[in-house]
């Protein structure tokens, strides 16, 4: 099979795909190393392909119809129950990030869509290998989510206030977040 026949492969496996495919696992399927899946996703990323890495495989980013900034702020033993309020209300979490009075915006990736993703995230944490990225701010922080439509991110939004995590923006904070970092 020609490179070029096996990269079409990939962005359709990817495509239709209800879950992350793992490297291993597409590499098996499609009779080749997974360090050569693993060159086909760097130059398809670089041919404008959204290919997420997440920590049980590739995804292609499907791209949401809408997306909005939420901040928060909760303690440590709150992230549980905070990321799957998100992703049960058919939410992805894009992104972690904080304000920092010195360092400014400090941004983390996460692609957060599932309830095993959030899992997977809190285990790390539990690690103790890691720790939260809201820890710098006193547990606040922002949300970038991912959803079908405006109404959905209401939803999640109400569902976020109603768990007591909604936080209110500050004066010292700028006004357009995204734009930062």
């Amino acid at each position: 099979m020609k490179s070029e026949e096996r990269r079409k492969l990939l962005i359709d496996r990817l495509e239709n795909a209800e879950a992350p495919l793992s490297g291993s696992a597409l590499a098996r399927e499609l009779g080749v190393s997974r360090q050569v899946i693993v060159n086909d996703i760097a130059i398809l990323r670089a041919a404008g392909n959204e290919i997420m890495p997440t920590s049980r495989g590739y995804v292609l980013s499907r791209p949401a119809a809408c997306s909005r900034v939420i901040k928060v702020c909760h303690n440590k033993d709150d992230v549980e129950t905070e990321m799957n309020a998100i992703v049960d209300l058919g939410g992805t979490i894009k992104d972690i990030f904080v304000y920092h009075k010195a360092y400014g915006v400090v941004r983390g990736t996460l692609n957060v869509r599932s309830r095993l993703d959030v899992q997977n995230f809190v285990e790390k944490i539990h690690s103790g290998k890691s720790s939260l990225l809201s820890e710098i701010t006193a547990g606040y922080h922002y949300h970038t989510i991912l959803a079908k439509d405006e109404a959905t991110l209401d939803m999640i939004e109400n569902r976020i206030w109603e768990l007591g995590f909604l936080a209110k923006l500050q004066p010292y904070e700028p006004l357009d977040l995204t734009s930062q970092g």
